[in-house]
């Protein structure tokens, strides 16, 4: 029985898992929060993601940041605090931001598209300030993200494009000081094996820039999943994406099993955050109820 076993075992007998010792570190009663994208639930950039993700019994939501003045926009204070007062109201937290529109306005070339981030990051470092001064620390530390995933999919892809991955890290070399001082980590999410992946993070050298590790994604290049995860190791993994294509999770291509053996060995206690999984045709509710349950049941 290894450690989160030992762990998950304990929790159906309250007695015992007060008076069990500590193991590695960590309470008996640990675990992992689970999250999902807003635009996996249909709620892109609204409030009201926080309202279904409490009715589906998410721990938290996964935030998109976009385009100046569009939707609910962090860059406004205003904004600032209606995401905060829907997250008092509901208890759904904000687990990380997205900047999905990397996709279409690609980081490694377009201006704009770096500019995106230094906005996010400068946003961050806004909502560390300001939950800095709230009265409720439980509240403060539900609206204080250190996490953003840039996405390199679509026009952003850089797989197979050394030119485009060299012109990636120049990038990341010239904002990742800001990133650091923010207190915010760049997650990295890519069709790059682990070896390019880990080519970037040792040419930037910076604590800031790390992997948002997709296991569909990665699973779906031919990539050896279990073993990625061990070898880019929990110092390398900011957080996870949990997903299946047109599958609900445990019925598709991806052993959640094996998985949280892997991440087991790395000793990974970050997000879980369910991405996509929802078979055709299937309301979004129904599959999402399934999603969250399993995973709860696994890990």
């Amino acid at each position: 029985m290894n450690r989160r076993q030992a762990i998950k075992a304990g929790a159906f007998v309250a007695s015992s898992a007060l008076l069990a010792p500590r193991i590695f570190g960590r309470e008996p009663s640990f675990e992992f929060k689970i999250g999902a994208c807003d635009w996996s639930i249909k709620k892109r950039q609204e409030l009201d993601a926080f309202r279904l993700g409490r009715d589906l019994g998410l721990d938290g939501i996964q935030f998109s940041f976009g385009k100046p003045g569009e939707s609910i926009d962090l860059r406004q204070k205003s904004d600032r605090e209606a995401l905060r007062e829907v997250v008092a109201e509901t208890g759904v937290e904000v687990a990380s931001l997205a900047i999905g529109l990397l996709n279409q306005i690609p980081f490694a070339t377009d201006p704009e598209g770096e500019q995106l981030v230094v906005d996010c990051i400068e946003a961050m470092h806004t909502m560390k300030r300001e939950a800095e001064k709230l009265d409720s620390p439980s509240l403060a530390a539900k609206v204080a993200p250190s996490i953003v995933l840039l996405a390199f999919f679509g026009k952003g892809d850089i797989n197979g494009k050394p030119d485009l991955i060299e012109k990636v890290i120049e990038k990341l070399k010239r904002i990742a000081p800001a990133a650091e001082k923010a207190g915010v980590i760049l997650g990295l999410e890519t069709w790059l094996d682990e070896s390019d992946h880990r080519h970037i993070l040792e040419s930037v050298a910076s604590p800031a820039v790390k992997v948002y590790y997709d296991l569909a994604n990665a699973n779906k290049m031919g990539y050896d999943i279990y073993q990625e995860i061990k070898i880019l190791g929990r110092e390398n993994i900011c957080e996870i994406h949990c997903k299946e294509n047109a599958f609900l999770l445990g019925q598709g291509r991806i052993d959640f099993d094996r998985i949280k053996s892997s991440l087991d060995s790395i000793d990974y206690d970050n997000w879980l955050v369910i991405e996509s999984a929802i078979p055709k045709g299937m309301e979004i509710s129904k599959a999402y109820r399934h999603n969250v349950d399993y995973l709860r049941s696994v890990f």
